[in-house]
């Protein structure tokens, strides 16, 4: 693998309203070597969903900067796949057409006859070639997300976004969704970086997980390397000791930071409150 394909360099984020100025990230500094997985976690409020905005050109950094394949990243571009917790589908374009509607823009090199191919391939990737004329209403939540992200990876992105894009989902669903993943990100190499509350989650799909201290001024806490071989299989590992032991560091890490946010509980959304209590009680 190529070192450095991703360097995220400095970053520093402060939200300014008025007269009023918020301190969102400082100093996040992450180099990110072609073809990894790397999973950012922490508590709410730590940042996460900032840096991934940033990494996708969707907000600008207030200093520092992003590096993807040796070129700045200023604004949106097709080398970055974004695949949202919500699917993001339009409801009036059928599962065929919201792929498409990607394609379209972004893969004008090809002719229709390819495009359409190319479209295919990334629907049956995912599994959902059955559903091509059906409508997002039509489908279960699971299904959508196939096509949130059958659609990002028919972008050929150098990049592969992902934010919390299993947490809306059952948790039979959620399994069966991490495992497509982990089934194509190894057939294509893709490089990722997800955002994910799930401890469970983030050990079974990484190759190093990101934990973010608590904000404001977040930043990176630790990097933890996770050394387990791949293919992975979720029943086997339930049983390895190495990752029970990484399971304990994150959760070691988070109960450490919940300690130090609970006061500010009270003002948090109860969604991101009983998030991180899962967090922190999945031991």
């Amino acid at each position: 693998m190529t070192a450095r394909y991703l360097i995220i360099e400095n970053i520093h984020k402060t939200f300014t309203q008025g007269q009023t100025s918020t301190p969102v990230l400082e100093d996040v500094s992450l180099q990110v070597e072609r073809g990894e997985y790397i999973s950012i976690i922490g508590h709410s409020g730590c940042g996460k969903s900032t840096v991934l905005n940033i990494v996708a050109g969707l907000i600008p950094a207030s200093s520092g900067h992003v590096i993807l394949a040796g070129k700045e990243v200023n604004s949106p571009g097709p080398d970055r796949s974004l695949v949202f917790q919500n699917h993001s589908l339009l409801p009036w374009l059928t599962v065929y057409e919201n792929v498409a509607l990607a394609v379209n823009k972004v893969c004008r090199h090809m002719n229709k006859a390819r495009r359409h191919e190319w479209i295919l391939h990334n629907l049956e990737m995912v599994g959902m070639s059955h559903a091509l004329h059906q409508r997002p209403a039509e489908i279960s939540g699971g299904m959508k997300q196939r096509v949130g992200i059958a659609r990002a990876l028919a972008m050929e992105p150098k990049l592969l976004l992902l934010d919390e894009p299993f947490g809306a989902l059952d948790a039979l669903t959620r399994a069966h969704l991490q495992d497509e993943v982990m089934r194509i990100q190894a057939e294509l190499n893709n490089t990722v970086l997800m955002i994910t509350h799930d401890v469970d989650e983030a050990v079974l799909l990484s190759d190093r997980i990101v934990m973010m201290t608590n904000g404001p001024r977040a930043t990176i806490g630790t990097v933890l390397d996770v050394d387990l071989p791949r293919p992975r299989n979720r029943i086997q590992l339930a049983s390895d000791p190495r990752y029970n032991h990484y399971r304990r560091e994150i959760l070691a890490f988070l109960h450490q930071r919940q300690r130090k946010v609970e006061p500010l509980h009270a003002s948090s959304p109860p969604g991101e409150r009983a998030a991180d209590s899962r967090a922190a009680r999945s031991a």
